[in-house]
C-alpha cells in the first residue's frame, strides 16, 4: 500500500514493487491522477486497487485499510509517503492554516497510516515492512520552511520509535525511514491539492524569505534525482531490513555538520548544499 501514489516517489514505489510481483493499493487525494496511475500499472500487468484517500483524515485511512483487506486479504509493505510543501517564510509569520495543512498530511498522514496498518501487520504474524517518507530536511537545521521541516523531523523521530518498539516485541515487521534529497516531483505544486478550508488569506506580495525558498527549490530541482532512483533505494532497504535510507550527496555532509553541532553543544549553523 502506497500513499501519495498518483505521482512522484509514490508512483515510482508502486511501479518498483509491482514489477517485483506485488499487488498494489494506490492511495492519493488527487482523483484524476490516481486513476491514471492505476491505468499505468495495469498496462504493466500489475494487479492494483486505487482508493482516493485524504491521509490527514483518520477515517479515510482506516477505510483504506479496510478496502485493502477486502480486496487482497493481507498487506505486507506499507509506504506512508504522501507529502506536501507549504508555509515558506518566517516561522512566527506562518499562517495557522499552513501549519495545519502541512502537519496534517506530512505527519498526521504517517500517524494514521501507522495506527491503521501496523496492527494488521502484527496480527498477520508474517514478515512485513513499513516505509515512512521523511526528507534529508529531517536531519539538518533549516530556516524559512518551519512547517515542512518540523513535519519531517517528527516523521524521523516517529519512525525511530516505531522501529524500537517493534524490535522490542520481536516482531517480523521492519521499518525504514526514507530521507531523500531533492527529487524531480510536483511537490513544489502542492497547493493544487490544498483543501479550501485550509487556504491562508493572501498577504500580498511574497516575502523575501519565501522568494528565497522558491529560488532555492527551483535550483535544487534543476539537478534533482529521479523518483525511480529513490524507489530502487527503498526496495534495497526493504530487502536488507535497513532503517535509514539516506542521500549520499552534500546533504549527508550537512547532516554530519548538524550532528557535530549537537555533540559539541554549539549553536545551530546553516549547512546545506549551496548554503
Amino acid at each position: 500500500m502506497v500513499t501519495g501514489a498518483a505521482s512522484g516517489i509514490g508512483l515510482a514505489l508502486a511501479k518498483a514493487l509491482g514489477a517485483r510481483g506485488m499487488r498494489i493499493v494506490l492511495a492519493d487525494v488527487e482523483a484524476a491522477a490516481l486513476d491514471a496511475a492505476a491505468r499505468a500499472l495495469a498496462a504493466e500487468g500489475v494487479d492494483s486497487l486505487a482508493v482516493r484517500t485524504d491521509v490527514s483524515d483518520e477515517r479515510e485511512v482506516r477505510a483504506l485499510a479496510a478496502r485493502t483487506l477486502e480486496r487482497f486479504g493481507a498487506v505486507h509493505v506499507v509506504c506512508n509517503n504522501a507529502g506536501v510543501m507549504g508555509g515558506a517564510g518566517l516561522s512566527w509569520q506562518t499562517a495557522r492554516e499552513d501549519w495545519e495543512w502541512v502537519l496534517g498530511v506530512n505527519l498526521w498522514g504517517v500517524i494514521h497510516g501507522i495506527r491503521s496498518f501496523v496492527p494488521i501487520l502484527l496480527e498477520q504474524g508474517e514478515e512485513g515492512h513499513v516505509v515512512n517518507t521523511a526528507s534529508m530536511a529531517a536531519l539538518v537545521s533549516l530556516p524559512f520552511t518551519a512547517p515542512y521541516v518540523v513535519s519531517k523531523h517528527a516523521v524521523l523521530a516517529l519512525s525511530e520509535s516505531l522501529h524500537l518498539e517493534l524490535a522490542a516485541r520481536g516482531a517480523k515487521v521492519g521499518v525504514s525511514v526514507l530521507c531523500p534529497e531533492a527529487v524531480s516531483t510536483r511537490i513544489p505544486d502542492s497547493e493544487r491539492n490544498r483543501p479550501a478550508a485550509l487556504r491562508a488569506a493572501d498577504s500580498g506580495s511574497p516575502t523575501p524569505e519565501r522568494r528565497l525558498v522558491e529560488a532555492a527549490t527551483r535550483a535544487a530541482l534543476a539537478n534533482a534525482t529521479s523518483p525511480e532512483a529513490i524507489a530502487e533505494r527503498v526496495v534495497a532497504a526493504i530487502r536488507e531490513r535497513r532503517f535509514y535510507v539516506l542521500s549520499e550527496d552534500d546533504w549527508r555532509r550537512a547532516c554530519e555538520a548538524r550532528q557535530e553541532n549537537i555533540r559539541l553543544a554549539r549553536n545551530p549553523t546553516l549547512a546545506t548544499p549551496g548554503a
